[in-house]
């Protein structure tokens, strides 16, 4: 039972590291058009989440590959999650290669 226990707060911690890379991700890409060095913050951002989730990862795994594989799965699930619902709209997507089309004919 203890195992079993284990793997779920595994799986709680990947979702929860999940929604604080790609959320961070999310507002450093919103932030850039604003900032007056682009590049400084998009590798500050990158390496303060990066540090955080490796580190979270070693700590959620303590010595067991099988927690290290569950976090991770739901590390990946939850970006899975985040892409379909702060991704491209896809009618907005098939209206613009329309779009596209359309111009070439001229």
């Amino acid at each position: 039972m203890g195992d079993l226990l284990s793997l779920v707060l595994a799986l709680a911690a990947g979702i929860g590291l999940g929604m604080f890379y790609f959320g961070g991700l999310w507002l450093t890409v919103r932030r850039l058009p604003t900032v007056r060095w682009p590049a400084f913050l998009s590798l500050l951002s990158f390496f303060a989440r990066l540090g955080v989730v490796l580190f979270g990862f070693y700590l959620v795994m303590g010595g067991h590959w099988e927690r290290l594989l569950v976090c991770l799965f739901g590390f990946l699930a939850i970006r899975i999650i985040l892409v379909r619902l702060w991704g491209p709209d896809r009618t907005s997507r098939s209206k613009r290669m329309a779009e596209v089309k359309d111009f070439r004919h001229f």
